[in-house]
């Protein structure tokens, strides 16, 4: 049985999400950014809480941790080794190549650093969902706080190369701020301007505009497309590597361009 998603607000704009397994009862949240919305979602769902998986160690994703474990204290936190020192008190610390389970559902550690020097995602490949915290978002990718762009790069292109049809779950509802600044640096792309013009429907809607799926992300998210000869152009670096095409965008978002 596919695995059941229940996605959620927390906080400002951070997403809460569950992650349901069926077949074994299992239930795994996706980081922990706010106590309340989890325990309300796990109410609403009739869910019960086996598991907390941390992608990285700032605090609205895990600063919902104690009021969750008050409620359900045989939880198993999963999180990152390199933020051991960071994230202290989980039952399970992993590392690239690893996997982990929810019940009867199996996910990949992949290890991306930039946004943290320890953040990881998890890719759940039978049911081909990606959980990218705050590397990789719709139409964006994280701040590189705690390493250069050009390692955030890599592990955004490492994302990359997984299948077309992954449904793509981020840390925060930022697709149309994104997709503003995408438009400035791709603004010739005609799937990015359809694919605007439904982000602001949804957003006037009110409905979240995640997930997303690798696919349209790799034709319209300009940090995924940093060789692309056009972006290039626009931004007057022809023939710059795309990593620097990478670096050069991700200053100019991190400026309000």
């Amino acid at each position: 049985m596919a695995a059941q998603i229940h996605q959620f607000m927390c906080l400002e704009d951070n997403f809460g999400v569950l992650i349901h397994d069926p077949a074994t009862g299992a239930t795994a949240s996706m980081d922990a950014p706010e106590a309340g919305p989890i325990l309300a979602a796990l109410k609403e769902t009739g869910w019960t809480l086996t598991d907390i998986l941390v992608t990285h160690h700032h605090n609205d994703h895990i600063g919902g941790i104690p009021g969750v474990k008050e409620k359900f204290p045989g939880a198993r936190i999963v999180a990152p080794s390199k933020d051991k020192d960071r994230i202290p008190g989980a039952d399970l610390y992993v590392s690239e190549g690893e996997k982990i389970t929810v019940g009867g559902l199996n996910a990949h550690i992949i290890e991306t650093p930039g946004h943290t020097s320890g953040h990881i995602v998890y890719f759940f490949e039978e049911d081909k969902m990606l959980f990218a915290g705050d590397t990789l978002f719709a139409l964006g990718c994280g701040r590189a706080f705690e390493a250069p762009a050009p390692v955030l790069y890599e592990s955004c292109m490492k994302l990359a190369k997984l299948p077309p049809e992954t449904k793509i779950f981020c840390g925060h509802e930022y697709t149309l701020s994104n997709g503003q600044f995408a438009l400035k640096a791709d603004p010739a792309n005609a799937a990015l301007q359809e694919r605007m013009k439904e982000i602001q429907a949804l957003r006037e809607a009110g409905k979240a505009t995640l997930p997303t799926t690798m696919a349209v992300e790799l034709e319209t998210n300009p940090f995924l497309r940093a060789g692309n000869t056009a972006i290039q152009a626009n931004l007057e670096m022809n023939g710059a590597s795309p990593a620097e095409v990478f670096t050069e965008l991700r200053e100019r978002k991190n400026k309000g361009w």
